[in-house]
């Protein structure tokens, strides 16, 4: 039991000690308080403790539930060092990302007139990449943590929403929703992680205007859109928006994009069965869709995701 466990969680355990190495090392680089790195590393460290209390938990009941079957041991083969690489690549990206509000609140915290507001805004982004690099982790065994059932589409958004009211209040940006009282098949945890992203994404590069949620009937789909007046996305740049790493002109500008929240919500999405496009105009703002299911879906598909 206990080796087993073990196993099915090193990547949790072991993506939480590189995210505190992460946040050491960047510490070390920017000189923050004291104070702040530790409250960093005890949120780590809960949020740690938490998830795998959870996970055993689960297994002691799916062991009860079924004998336990022996595993043959995985070489570490190609496969195992393609896989070592992909999460060397992500972590890399996610220090470059999470460095920029770390460096911002360092610097708010010397001025003697702290903005409280400010402080807090940045402190929600690290949460928000913390989050991100556990989801990541948490995603390769996503197919044994679906549980796709209906859920209502306007309450999964009011839930999104109210996390970000904060961030929609200190930047003055409206948010309207139309037409969302449905019900849709999906997983609540993933999809608001999906549409979490996306908002995330829509604030940062909306200035000002505001961010509409609204849904559309489509047969036995509901598609659901989220647009901004935002400052949109050169052309070019669309095709490759889902591709893990790709920035594009307006993050290469910005300085504060990884390419890492499309690529998971694109991930995410095709495991889910949802399907998931962009539409953007420059100087005008940009529109996410999700397609969703109503209808249900055989037992036996699940298994294949």
């Amino acid at each position: 039991m206990g080796k087993k466990f073990l196993d099915n969680n090193k990547s949790i355990i072991y993506g939480d000690i590189l995210i505190t190495i992460a946040l050491l090392i960047v510490s070390n680089l920017y000189e923050i308080s004291k104070e702040y790195l530790t409250y960093l590393v005890l949120f780590m460290l809960i949020k740690c403790v938490t998830v795998l209390a959870v996970n055993y938990y689960r297994q002691i009941i799916k062991d009860k539930e079924e004998p336990e079957a022996k595993e043959p041991e995985r070489a570490l083969n190609v496969d195992n060092w393609d896989e070592l690489r992909e999460k060397e690549d992500f972590y890399v990206l996610w220090v470059h990302q999470i460095k920029t509000p770390i460096a911002a609140l360092n610097l708010l915290l010397q001025d003697p007139d702290k903005n409280e507001a400010l402080c807090r805004q940045e402190l929600f982004k690290i949460e928000n990449y913390v989050e991100m690099s556990l989801n990541y982790l948490r995603f390769e065994s996503m197919s044994n943590d679906l549980g796709l059932k209906s859920y209502n589409l306007e309450s999964m958004v009011k839930q999104v929403v109210k996390k970000y009211s904060s961030v929609f209040i200190y930047n003055h940006i409206a948010v309207n929703m139309e037409d969302l009282d449905c019900d849709i098949l999906t997983d609540e945890k993933w999809f608001c992680f999906v549409l979490e992203q996306i908002l995330s994404n829509a604030l940062k590069y909306t200035k000002k205007g505001s961010v509409t949620f609204y849904a559309e009937q489509d047969g036995n789909n509901v598609k659901l859109k989220v647009k901004d007046t935002g400052i949109g996305i050169r052309s070019e740049d669309i095709p490759r928006l889902f591709q893990k790493g790709f920035t594009g002109y307006n993050g290469r500008i910005d300085k504060k994009a990884s390419g890492l929240g499309l690529y998971l919500c694109k991930s995410i999405c095709d495991k889910l069965g949802h399907a998931i496009s962009i539409t953007s105009e420059e100087g005008v703002g940009t529109e996410v869709c999700i397609t969703v299911a109503r209808e249900k879906v055989k037992t036996s598909d699940l298994t294949k995701m």
